[in-house]
């Protein structure tokens, strides 16, 4: 009797378990209403990007050069999926060596990475599993049961064969195992044709709510729903004079741009904002909402419908403002420079006096080149920054940078020849806080940089990392990453005395050169002493990036947009620095852990030989012996004191020299 007890609950355990992950203990998905049906698989895909568990970013047409796609679905606690994990093993193990991917895709709503992590582990698989939590993707792509299988067909986009992977794993009585999936892949690589093109399946259905309320999509509101979107999330930039390529100022615009905007979305393109939603909260997330995507995808779908009632996008149209944040209390003029329509440029260094009689404490700023086009980015002494996408910076209330009298506004100006000769004249403008009301904290800044990195030639999935140590307590605002043309994706997190797990406190799983920004925290974060702030970059230099320069060439660190960086800037502010007690010897130590940091690979404190690359191999190497004082064959932050001295010193003799030149 007891043992009947037990048995029955732990199934009453397994059956609430199974429920919180979205299926019920009839092995139906659950959804709203529990309504599912089988539907007939889509005839070809749809672009799309997705990010998988690891917070790594998948955009379907990148892999155009593949024979084959397959993509099957998954649900987390499934027994269906227990039973396929051999078939999925054999099935990657199939692909090593070929340019044929595999996919899992996951489309129940609010499904969190970590199960999905846990889910993954439990099965004993690594492969990338596509969060499809709108599920705008499973609808599209006609997925009904669990483990359902669809092999796509890149030079076509033709979805070939939908099924299970084998005859076994169809759910039903069936003896036979055909590998469906395989022959499948076999025929697609070998230019034959798919002789099976569906199976069909009897495992659990999946809910799709919306799909079953299609009938309903062309009942969206323009006026209501779709219109006031459009104004929240995008009108800033798609404005009259604005950065977007066209404005959105009325239901006719927006109709006829109606095709390409379902297709940005779901390449998650726009609104061009690169923060994975699920880490971290930002201040001025651009990122539409679940819901938000599926409205105006589902209106589109549905013919972008006008409805009744009157056009809020064409009534309150407007120009965009000279100055975003507007007038400011002083314009720095940059020199005007002609940018030629091709060739190279090296970097300039414009210098500005500072006609300003006393010193003020900057709030704001706003850079407005005069052609975005020729401006790759400006960098400058404390008075803002630019980046294609990031024109203007806003300090946290009570946070000041102070412009000291007289003093000279150094800038470091990227331009790029884009086909035309054009004179660009770049303006800065600038926004202080009240003489009688200065703020409280005084804001730092640094960088996070290798110099070293090397990526190799080809390569499609080339990692490097770096660091930077905080010497004390200090509150962390914002994180600005930087790369070039073969940048992929980045990830920033802190690693705590102590610990040996990082926390991702930053995610851009796609990077995009042309859209960059820093990302400034919601609620600032705590850093305590000793913690490491950690960036890794992964750079694509395959051929199969389309905005690769050269993927024949090695690659190394340097300025120009064909070479790359691992540079991401930090804004914070010492915990227990104000105005009037400055703390210069942390900023010091601070930057002094930057050389370590950028070498030290495996984060374990100290540099081996074999770690050591890029630019200071060679005089590192050299002069080891020398460096490595304790001769235990490791150099540690102490001994790299001398090398920290020796690098202070060229950055500032070049930016005497650079002054001198000016």
């Amino acid at each position: 009797m007891k043992t009947r007890t037990l048995a029955l609950a732990m199934a009453s355990v397994a059956a609430a378990a199974l429920v919180a992950v979205g299926v019920t203990a009839y092995g139906q998905v659950a959804g709203a209403n529990m309504t599912a049906t089988q539907v007939k698989p889509a005839d070809r895909a749809d672009d799309f990007r997705l990010v998988d568990q690891n917070s790594n970013a998948h955009l379907l047409s990148y892999y155009k050069y593949a024979p084959a796609i397959v993509i099957v679905n998954h649900v987390n606690g499934s027994a269906q999926m227990k039973a396929a994990a051999p078939a999925l093993k054999a099935l990657q193990a199939s692909f090593a060596g070929t340019e044929n991917q595999l996919f899992l895709l996951n489309s129940t709503p609010d499904v969190t990475r970590e199960a999905i992590q846990a889910d993954m582990a439990s099965l004993g698989l690594d492969l990338p599993v596509l969060i499809d939590d709108t599920q705008l993707v499973g609808e599209s792509l006609g997925m009904s049961r669990v483990g359902q299988a669809l092999v796509i067909a890149p030079k076509t986009w033709k979805v070939v064969y939908s099924g299970p992977l084998t005859g076994k794993l169809a759910g039903t009585t069936t003896k036979t195992d055909t590998a469906y999936v395989t022959d499948a892949v076999k025929a697609l690589t070998a230019g034959q044709t798919v002789k099976v093109s569906h199976v069909d399946m009897s495992t659990p259905l999946l809910a799709f709510p919306s799909r079953e309320k299609k009938a309903d999509f062309a009942k969206i509101s323009y006026e209501k729903e779709v219109a006031p979107m459009l104004a929240k999330n995008c009108v800033a930039c798609h404005t009259e004079g604005g950065i977007g390529p066209f404005a959105m100022d009325s239901y006719e615009k927006v109709k006829q741009w109606s095709g390409m905007m379902r297709e940005a979305v779901r390449t998650d393109r726009m609104p061009p904002y690169n923060a994975d939603p699920h880490v971290g909260k930002f201040t001025g997330d651009m990122n539409l909402s679940t819901q938000d995507q599926k409205t105006l995808i589902h209106w589109i779908e549905a013919g972008a419908p006008r409805g009744a009632g009157e056009d809020p996008l064409k009534l309150n149209a407007k120009p965009a403002p000279e100055w975003e944040l507007g007038t400011p209390d002083m314009v720095i003029e940059l020199p005007a420079y002609t940018v030629p329509a091709s060739g190279v440029v090296d970097y300039q260094n414009p210098v500005v006096k500072n006609a300003m009689t006393e010193g003020r404490w900057l709030r704001a700023a706003t850079v407005k080149p005069s052609d975005r086009a020729a401006v790759h980015h400006l960098l400058s002494n404390g008075v803002g920054g630019y980046a294609v996408g990031a024109e203007t910076t806003v300090f946290p209330q009570k946070v000041g940078s102070w412009v000291a009298p007289g003093q000279d506004f150094k800038f470091q100006m990227h331009y790029t020849p884009y086909g035309k000769q054009t004179v660009e004249k770049t303006r800065v403008g600038l926004y202080f806080y009240p003489k009688d009301q200065p703020p409280e904290i005084m804001r730092r800044s640094a960088v996070v940089l290798n110099a070293g990195l090397v990526i190799p030639p080809g390569e499609a999935r080339h990692q490097e990392v770096a660091y930077i140590t905080f010497p004390e307590k200090a509150t962390l605002y914002t994180v600005f990453p930087h790369a070039h043309y073969r940048g992929e994706s980045m990830h920033v997190s802190l690693l705590k005395p102590g610990s040996d797990k990082e926390e991702l406190i930053v995610s851009l799983p796609k990077y995009d050169f042309n859209w960059q920004r820093g990302y400034d925290f919601a609620t600032p974060l705590k850093i305590e002493p000793g913690t490491k702030l950690i960036t890794r970059y992964v750079y694509d230099n395959s051929k199969n990036n389309p905005a690769n320069p050269d993927p024949t060439i090695e690659v190394k660190w340097g300025e120009q947009s064909w070479e790359e960086m691992q540079y991401t800037a930090l804004g914070f502010r010492w915990d227990d620095e104000t105005v009037t007690n400055r703390k210069d010897a942390y900023q010091t130590e601070l930057e002094n852990s930057r050389t370590l940091g950028m070498m030290d690979t495996n984060i374990d404190g100290k540099v081996a030989k074999t770690e050591v690359r890029g630019r200071m191999a060679q005089m590192l190497l050299a002069n080891w012996d020398k460096v490595d004082l304790n001769k235990n064959g490791f150099i540690d932050g102490e001994e790299m004191t001398p090398i920290n001295q020796m690098m202070t010193k060229r950055i500032k003799d070049a930016q005497a020299q650079q002054s001198i030149g000016q």
